[in-house]
Parts: C-alpha cells; structure tokens; sequence
C-alpha cells in the first residue's frame, strides 16, 4: 500500500478547512501516472475544503507539508489562492 493519507485541519478566512494529498495512500502505475499530470517532482497536489460556502482551493506544497508547514503558514497559502 501507498504512503498514509496526509490530512490537516486549519483555519483560514473565518472557515475551518480540511486539507488532504491527493493520492496519499493509493499506490501503483496510475497513481504513479497521475502524481505526473497533477504536479512537479518536488512538490504534491493539496486539496482544501472548506467547512463553509467557499470553494475548495488546490495548493502545490512541498512533499512534507504537514511536518514542515505552521498553520498559519497553511492558511496564509489558502487565502492567498483565493485571493488569486
């Protein structure tokens, strides 16, 4: 099986998100195929829902996001994509 699903919680904007890499825990060929289409060798696509009305936002982070970045450092990236 692939690497664990890497998943946070934060709050950015008055909304609490939830963020998840894609393709955490799949593994294999297409999951391999996929990670190519979806971003950079040194970087992973992140997913953030929002708990609200807004829309989710896709983020390219550094593969370790969820050690590496605060949270306010991940908030600032989602509202700096929604400001986009």
């Amino acid at each position: 099986m692939g690497e664990p699903v890497k998943q946070r919680e934060v709050q950015a904007g008055g909304l609490s998100w939830t963020c998840v890499q894609a393709l955490a825990g799949v593994d294999g060929e297409a999951a391999a195929a996929a990670q190519e289409k979806l971003g950079h060798a040194s970087s992973v696509a992140v997913v953030c829902t929002p708990s609200g009305s807004a829309q989710s936002v896709r983020l390219q982070l550094a593969p370790d996001w969820t050690e590496r970045l605060s949270d306010e450092q991940l908030a600032e990236a989602i509202q700096g994509v929604r400001k986009a």
